[in-house]
């Protein structure tokens, strides 16, 4: 076993600290990965605080690693030591079932995420990002361009791909007007994609002071929603809005803006649920509220690679190791634009 350190939740009511682990010796099909940087997402803050009532403790988060190959099994033939790689939420699927050969392997009933889920390798629970490094099959391993700035690429490995695969789902592009609510690290990177996809974006937000960020993102406008004459203006106006908030919140607001066959689509996974919406407000439009989850491999390495080509990346504000409570505490007030990314060199090995 690779003796391996990182940050963990020992439990959901104090902070993260140090933690001293094992991980698998790497097997023919695996790769090594020196983590460099993991990216801080609001699904890390989720389980270690257990409000999803699933979490195993104790609990290494992160699912946004970007990191170098340090070795590589015997049948590992994709690639090699030094390579720049990505990983993303999961770690392993069963490669068989439907979603599997479909390339969903996000769906797989037998998924393996890349932490708090039952390691068929281990008999234990996986270890996440926030630590020194991570073996993982080849098939799950993600190739990255040297030509994007690595730490800024991290959050594209869920934040990217969560906001991606819908927008490629429901065929967002040119002529086509897509409204984004909430900016923050799903919210930017919506902003991003449908305006490279040539869409007209719209960013809907409770703050009026994100105005001039939301449209260097992209947005062509900007709506305060607690604006009730602001909001009527974009009655029936839009083809799909992709909505990123993970709180519960008023629905019907955002459906009432949908043309008839508009689509919404929930990405954000709230603590409770949201209130029900009116349900009229679907059948006589026939609109349609949706939701997304993350992408399958293959799309994830499409978005890494769209990403490549026009210079995409995530805006950031690098962290130290030791800082990742007081991110989680800043996360909590909307303090940051738009992800932390962990600089895994501020690491220093558990004692």
């Amino acid at each position: 076993m690779l003796k391996s350190y990182g940050y963990a939740a020992y439990n959901p009511l104090t902070p993260l600290r140090a933690f001293q682990f094992e991980r698998r010796e790497p097997g023919p099909r695996d790769v090594l990965i020196d983590i460099l940087y993991c990216g801080v997402c609001h699904s890390d803050l989720h389980q270690a605080r257990n409000e999803w009532n699933g979490s195993s403790f104790p609990i290494v988060p992160g699912h946004e690693i970007v990191g170098k190959v340090a070795a590589v099994g015997g049948a590992v033939s994709d690639f090699r030591p030094g390579d720049s790689v990505g990983v993303g939420c999961m770690v392993d699927a069963c490669r068989t079932c439907p979603d599997c050969l479909d390339h969903q392997e996000q769906f797989c009933e037998n998924a393996v995420f890349t932490y708090n889920s039952p390691d068929a390798h281990t008999g234990k629970m996986t270890y996440g990002g926030y630590s020194n490094q991570i073996v993982v099959d080849q098939d799950f391993v993600l190739r990255l361009s040297p030509a994007l700035d690595l730490a800024a690429t991290a959050p594209l490995l869920c934040a990217g791909i969560t906001t991606y695969s819908p927008l490629r789902r429901w065929r967002i592009g040119a002529g086509h007007r897509v409204g984004i609510v909430g900016l923050g690290g799903l919210g930017h990177m919506g902003l991003k994609f449908a305006k490279a996809f040539g869409a007209e974006t719209v960013l809907f937000t409770t703050s009026p002071d994100k105005t001039a960020d939301a449209k260097r993102l992209g947005a062509d406008d900007v709506v305060v929603s607690k604006d009730p004459q602001a909001m009527s203006r974009y009655l029936k106006r839009f083809d799909f809005i992709l909505n990123t908030v993970a709180a519960a919140h008023d629905l019907d607001q955002y459906l009432a803006l949908l043309k008839r066959d508009g689509v919404m689509c929930l990405v954000g996974v709230p603590e409770k649920p949201h209130p029900a919406p009116n349900i009229g407000n679907l059948i006589f439009q026939r609109r349609a509220l949706a939701g997304s989850l993350i992408g399958g491999i293959r799309e994830t390495q499409e978005m890494l690679d769209f990403c490549a080509e026009r210079g995409i990346v995530s805006d950031i504000e690098l962290i130290p190791m030791a800082g990742i409570n007081d991110a989680y505490q800043r996360m909590l007030k909307s303090d940051v634009k738009y992800r932390f990314v962990i600089d895994m060199a501020t690491l220093a090995p558990a004692r």
